[in-house]
């Protein structure tokens, strides 16, 4: 449910509604606005008749939650979340795109690339050290190394890392290096990671399970959350459909939609949405103008050669294009690329 404090309340009026939940087992979450507080209270809503906060002078309402995501709704915090990452904040004004090949291969590699997308205008690099393939015989990760490679990069670029961790056990490792843990399609509904995550310290993007619905996707999320860690970012990655000629069929309705009914940042990835590189540019496009926060792109200096992923894969130079592209319409929509920190130079 949501308490809604009336204009003018005090910090010892809050506190005592605060305490009054608190004692009957709720879990509470703060978010105070210019004019008013509202107060998130999750918990059994049958203790709320013997605590009758509206009889309380400075409670203006008491509105129950009815969707069964609590933290991750709109209902419960009515403004956009700015995720602070560094010095990059992802929700507000400004579009964020994440690029980088899908897995770390060589420490030559990963710094070419970084160098490249940051040149070009990206602000994070994207980059797989564990690999969670189909297949047991395809190329599984440089683990620890690959991680070590992501963070010189980032030493030398002043870009933010983000990349993937799949196993729990791993979690404290991945965090350790990254600046932003990702959680991939597969492992959406891995509630024992999502927990761990949960508890890590860093941003979580979380990818839509290939076959999720929104509420199962917005359910993950709201393990996170529950988890103590609301520095959550939706990553819509396409779902499969009966479509066969596109990898994924990328469903950016998810965008607006996600946008209403929840106040967390949409990232969108059209590599995974595609699988075609020649898609990727007009997907990304039509991601922006469809209102989303960020891209996050695959972009590899020779797709050709790449142990995963290639044929969805960037070059450096068609990368810049489309970044050209992407300035030009940001501007179009009263927005504009977020940029690396002048500090980093």
């Amino acid at each position: 449910m949501i308490v809604v404090m009336k204009t003018g309340s005090t910090a010892e009026q809050i506190e005592e509604v605060s305490t009054r939940l608190a004692e009957e087992g709720f879990k509470i979450h703060l978010s105070q606005g210019v004019e008013k507080t509202i107060m998130g209270a999750i918990g059994d809503r049958s203790r709320l008749e013997a605590l009758d906060l509206e009889a309380l002078p400075f409670v203006e309402k008491v509105v129950p939650i009815l969707a069964p995501y609590k933290l991750v709704s709109r209902e419960f915090h009515p403004a956009n979340s700015i995720i602070r990452i560094g010095d990059q904040e992802i929700g507000g004004n400004k579009v964020h795109v994440m690029a980088g090949p899908c897995a770390v291969e060589s420490r030559e590699q990963i710094l070419e690339t970084a160098h490249a997308v940051r040149e070009a205008g990206a602000t994070f690099l994207r980059g797989g050290a564990f690999k969670p393939r189909t297949s047991p015989y395809s190329f599984q990760g440089l683990e620890e190394e690959g991680l070590r490679y992501l963070a010189e990069a980032r030493e030398k670029t002043g870009l933010l890392v983000i990349t993937e961790v799949i196993d729990a056990r791993d979690v404290s490792l991945v965090a350790d290096y990254a600046d932003v843990l990702q959680i991939g399609a597969r492992n959406m509904q891995n509630f024992i990671l999502l927990k761990e995550a949960a508890k890590c310290g860093k941003p979580v993007l979380l990818k839509r399970g290939p076959s999720a619905t929104l509420e199962e996707w917005m359910m993950a999320a709201e393990y996170l959350m529950d988890g103590g860690n609301y520095q959550v970012m939706f990553c819509e990655r396409g779902i499969r459909t009966f479509e066969s000629y596109t990898r994924n069929t990328l469903d950016l309705s998810m965008v607006p939609a996600l946008h209403t009914l929840s106040h967390l940042p949409v990232i969108i990835d059209p590599s995974h949405g595609t699988g075609k590189w020649h898609l990727v540019p007009p997907m990304a496009k039509a991601a922006l103008a469809a209102g989303a926060d960020g891209l996050i792109v695959e972009v590899h200096p020779h797709p050709e050669k790449a142990v995963s992923d290639g044929k969805q894969s960037l070059t450096p130079e068609k990368f810049k294009v489309m970044m050209d592209d992407l300035a030009r319409l940001t501007s179009v929509l009263d927005r504009e690329l977020g940029e690396v920190s002048k500090r980093a130079e």
